[in-house]
């Protein structure tokens, strides 16, 4: 049987009771980075065996870990924050559990873009959620895409990409388009800062940007 668990998006105390027994139950953890998640479940006393899941090595270990399965042995899946599968690992091996016709199970719990959302201030009775934006390859064309989209849109990006990703928006957007970007969210210096792409821009050019981001953009009206 494969679990899949939320972990906190940064304050240890947003992990349910069901996540917490769930996690001392199975027989092995996959996790993305065992550093980080070794942080959380030493903090709530699980010791558990650890194996690494991730982008690099997701292809490679699928089977294995379905062997394993098939013989009885339960596993959780965790990231390193958030539910598994959004933005991050975990389609390949849910999509081979459910073809071997093995039970998976997915506990409800902690992910970064329903809280961004929820206080952007923005519409929030239909949404799109994009995650990360390409890279390089299709970046323009999806940008293009959004410049269309009448719903609120959710975007992941990195501090380093942030003040980028916002100029292109405005560009492909317009600079008056309500926006809010939230950043350490659940954190000691969580910060949502709300009002048009160009100011919005322009106050994060300003300033050394840390943690991870959310960007919520009003739709086309």
């Amino acid at each position: 049987m494969l679990y899949l668990v939320p972990t906190p998006i940064g304050n240890l105390k947003d992990i349910t009771l069901r996540a917490i027994e769930t996690l001392q139950s199975v027989d092995v953890i996959l996790c993305e980075d065992t550093r980080t998640s070794s942080k959380l479940l030493h903090h709530y006393n699980i010791q558990k065996p650890l194996s690494p899941y991730h982008q690099h090595n997701e292809h490679k270990i699928v089977e294995h870990l379905i062997q394993q399965m098939q013989t009885g042995k339960t596993f959780a899946l965790i990231t390193d924050a958030g539910t598994p599968g959004i933005s991050d690992p975990a389609f390949l091996l849910v999509r081979e559990c459910i073809k071997q016709n093995i039970k998976v199970e997915c506990l409800p719990g902690a992910t970064a873009f329903v809280p961004a959302l929820v206080n952007s201030g923005l519409p929030c009775n239909s949404f799109l959620f994009e995650g990360f934006l390409p890279i390089k390859k299709g970046r323009q064309t999806k940008l293009k895409q959004l410049a269309q989209e009448e719903r609120t849109f959710i975007l992941y990006e990195s501090p380093i990409r942030l003040v980028k990703t916002l100029e292109e928006l405005i560009v492909y957007l317009n600079e008056n388009r309500k926006c809010c970007v939230t950043r350490e969210l659940t954190k000691m210096f969580e910060e949502n800062k709300r009002g048009t792409l160009k100011e919005v821009a322009e106050y994060f050019k300003a300033k050394q940007v840390k943690g991870e981001i959310v960007i919520v953009i009003e739709g086309k009206t």
